[in-house]
């Protein structure tokens, strides 16, 4: 069965609104794209750092009963990471964060149809580096999906976390970036801009998500625009994630995903590309309606 490859970093989200903790989640955004991966039934193998403590169980149960395979050797930080997000009165969540990212380094798994990473495994030391390697090893049969998924309190080097983003952009097949993550990028140009820009640079795709305003995405065939569907957000933890997910999900189902595919993923049509970004935003707009950052399974879905 070809399955997916996550690759990065798996955390305890602590969640707080107005100075009081209204919630302890698994979290981490690629864990969140692994986790709505598998709970859609698909092979996912995750590659992550982190402990054996209490949080580092809770991490490996929900990774199991979501369906996701534990890289061997994921288990060896000395602590699991934290993430304390505070709500503000919209829902909106600004993050502080506590945790240490290395990459395995005897991963032993098969060719992935996908490898997918981002977020903080894409630009922090020392496993940013060891992440990039890792996707360049799988290229030649796995699509590469990337989201950048910027998170600013944990960069220190601006100038050295754009240039390992734009080095996985270079190689990536399939990018997906909110409008504020790529205007921490670039404030000098706009969003639908700096995706037609990344576009030029290699991947087949570049989706642009913008919350309530819907989201788009730039092909070789023009640019898809989607409006949002309508939902009360409740929060939007794991929105992003979850956009990816169905992003990947749908490519998936269409059978454009894998190194072999890159021809056909790259002549997507414009219309059919407004498909995927429905799907994905149909994935997105389950998340923000509950606590938490709460991916569906296939059943949720068709309800």
């Amino acid at each position: 069965m070809s399955r997916a490859l996550v690759i990065g970093e798996a955390l305890i989200d602590i969640v707080k609104r107005d100075g009081q903790t209204i919630g302890e989640h698994v979290g981490g955004s690629p864990l969140n794209v692994a986790v709505g991966l598998g709970r859609l039934g698909r092979g996912v193998d995750f590659l992550t750092h982190i402990g054996t403590d209490d949080n580092g169980q809770r991490v490996t149960a929900h990774l199991k009963d979501s369906g996701v395979t534990l890289v061997s050797g994921s288990s060896t930080a000395a602590r699991t990471p934290t993430a304390t997000a505070v709500l503000d009165a919209t829902g909106a969540a600004t993050y502080e964060f506590d945790l240490d990212w290395q990459v395995p380094s005897a991963a032993d798994v098969h060719p992935p149809v996908v490898a997918h990473t981002g977020s903080i495994a894409a630009v922090l030391g020392p496993g940013a580096l060891a992440t990039a390697a890792l996707l360049d090893t799988y290229r030649t049969d796995a699509t590469i999906s990337f989201d950048p998924n910027v998170r600013p309190a944990l960069i220190t080097d601006r100038e050295q976390a754009i240039a390992r983003i734009e080095r996985i952009v270079e190689r990536a097949d399939v990018v997906k970036a909110s409008d504020e993550d790529l205007r921490w990028i670039d404030p000098t140009r706009t969003p639908e801009q700096i995706a037609a820009a990344w576009q030029k640079m290699g991947p087949k795709i570049v989706a642009v998500t913008r919350g309530e305003h819907g989201a788009s995405a730039v092909c070789a065939a023009g640019v898809a625009r989607i409006e949002a569907p309508l939902v009360q957000v409740v929060d939007t933890v794991g929105a992003g994630d979850a956009f990816m997910t169905g992003l990947l999900d749908a490519l998936w189902s269409l059978d454009l995903l894998g190194g072999g595919r890159r021809a056909q993923l790259s002549a997507i049509s414009v219309t059919m590309l407004e498909d995927v970004l429905r799907s994905a935003a149909r994935v997105s707009a389950y998340v923000v309606a509950r606590p938490g950052a709460e991916l569906p399974r296939r059943a949720d879905l068709n309800h």
